[in-house]
């Protein structure tokens, strides 16, 4: 590849780099003590609220400094936007799972870890096909239009797999959770593409960054916020189910089973069935699936808004070729 650099290039904007790490800081740690404390907490309302300032003064900076980190003109293409709820949603719908269902798997269902890595393997195998054919499906059809019915599919498959009951068999959960990986894996090899093919040419090397900083920066606060709103279910429905404990105990049973430490959570409350704790989990768990797959849903729909157009269609052979080569490297 050939030599490139930027002769304007004036260092980094730290500036802008402090403020934007310390709001995404503030706002993950705020979400993940909300369990604990309650969302209604000084401490939480105080994490939160510094998050928000940190943000918009992270916003006024870039927009003064002559060499911003984010380049925030970039948001004032529509097609952009779209583009970053792509990574956004498949944080919702595929992320959030690789993490929360070992947790169901091992700790509230008992299976080995062996057992339920093979169990998950359904869920992520889909992942090396469904991208090279997305890429090659995008020659002919609008990546957008892909991409929205790759989530309403992978929504599909999240309320299936609310129907799953404790000690349902491995094959029960594997479908529908190949389902989520097939209508993920959509999305998930077409919007690197998309995230460089919808801004002019020359702005290709900020709007990948923005795309990165969207991917990793949603996953760290979808799994922070799904991790609370679990515990937070999980306390609505032991409340219902104990009435007579009181909520402080309760609360921190909800986090023991948030985390799938059934143990710690028989210690707290012995006199109470295990039977019990996995009827409340189950609930929880899925309400949670719901609050997934709504999110899932509103996501396509902007996706269909934003990018549905024939406009974004990835015809070009360059734009092609380079899409299938990520596709080919992610896999």
């Amino acid at each position: 590849m050939r030599e490139s650099r930027d002769p304007q290039a004036s260092g980094l904007d730290w500036p802008g780099s402090l403020s934007f790490t310390g709001a995404l800081g503030l706002l993950t740690y705020g979400v993940m003590q909300a369990p604990a404390h309650g969302w209604g907490s000084a401490l939480v309302l105080g994490l939160l609220a510094g998050a928000v300032l940190l943000m918009l003064l992270f916003v006024w900076i870039e927009r003064r400094v002559s060499r911003p980190m984010l380049d925030l003109s970039l948001f004032r293409y529509t097609r952009f936007v779209g583009v970053q709820v792509l990574p956004i949603a498949t944080c919702y719908c595929y992320v959030v799972l690789l993490i929360m269902l070992p947790i169901r798997f091992i700790g509230i269902e008992g299976h080995r870890e062996l057992d339920a890595g093979l169990m998950l393997m359904s869920l992520s195998l889909p992942m090396l096909i469904v991208p090279a054919v997305a890429a090659a499906l995008a020659h002919r059809v609008s990546a957008g239009l892909l991409s929205g019915f790759g989530l309403l599919v992978a929504a599909a498959g999240l309320l299936w797999l609310s129907r799953i009951a404790p000690g349902q068999s491995a094959w029960a959960w594997a479908m529908p959770m190949a389902v989520i990986g097939i209508g993920t894996g959509l999305p998930w090899g077409l919007m690197d593409g998309l995230s460089v093919s919808v801004v002019p040419r020359e702005r290709a090397g900020m709007a990948t960054g923005i795309f990165s900083t969207t991917r990793v920066a949603g996953e760290c606060i979808a799994l922070a916020l799904m991790g609370a709103v679990l515990a937070a279910l999980l306390d609505t429905g032991l409340h219902a189910a104990l009435p007579r404990v009181d909520a402080d105990t309760l609360r921190n049973v909800a986090q023991q089973l948030a985390t799938g430490d059934l143990t710690q959570a028989h210690a707290l409350l012995p006199q109470v069935d295990a039977a019990v704790w996995t009827a409340v989990y189950a609930e929880a768990f899925r309400w949670l699936i719901y609050v997934l797959a709504a999110i899932t849903v509103m996501s396509a729909a902007v996706v269909f808004g934003f990018l549905g157009g024939a406009q974004t269609m990835l015809d070009s052979k360059d734009t092609a070729d380079s899409l299938a080569a990520q596709c080919e490297s992610a896999a």
